[in-house]
């Protein structure tokens, strides 16, 4: 089951689908962001709400990217950390972009209640 949310959330994420991202998200949410992403969206974001409105949201205004998960390394029945690129462009500028990513991802009731990113933010604002 555990699985299946993390397949869900990195589905949700490629389809840009804010409802089916959010259904993931575990009322609790703490999302950490890399200090240094462009549009200021780094530091804690609390429930999906604040993951969506105050940061991917943002983002994804911004650019046309998705999160391209290549290994998931299992650290437990509840954690599991994914590495892997985010793909895409700017959408000001067209310029594609690549920046490797860990998610550092926590579970509870099976939803995701902790997510830690780690990125290369030198790469966003290059596009």
């Amino acid at each position: 089951m555990i699985s299946k949310t993390v397949d869900r959330l990195y589905e949700a994420f490629a389809a840009g689908d804010a409802a089916a991202l959010s259904a993931t998200l575990h009322p609790d949410l703490v999302l950490r962001v890399s200090d240094g992403m462009p549009m200021g969206v780094g530091g804690e974001h609390h429930g999906p709400r604040g993951a969506l409105g105050g940061c991917w949201g943002v983002i994804f205004a911004a650019y046309d990217t998705r999160p391209v998960p290549e290994e998931r390394v299992w650290a437990g029945d509840d954690r599991v950390v994914v590495f892997g690129h985010y793909r895409g462009v700017s959408r000001a500028t067209g310029q594609p972009f690549e920046a490797a990513f860990a998610h550092d991802l926590k579970l509870r009731d099976g939803l995701i209640a902790g997510f830690t990113q780690i990125t290369d933010t030198a790469r966003w604002p290059r596009a």
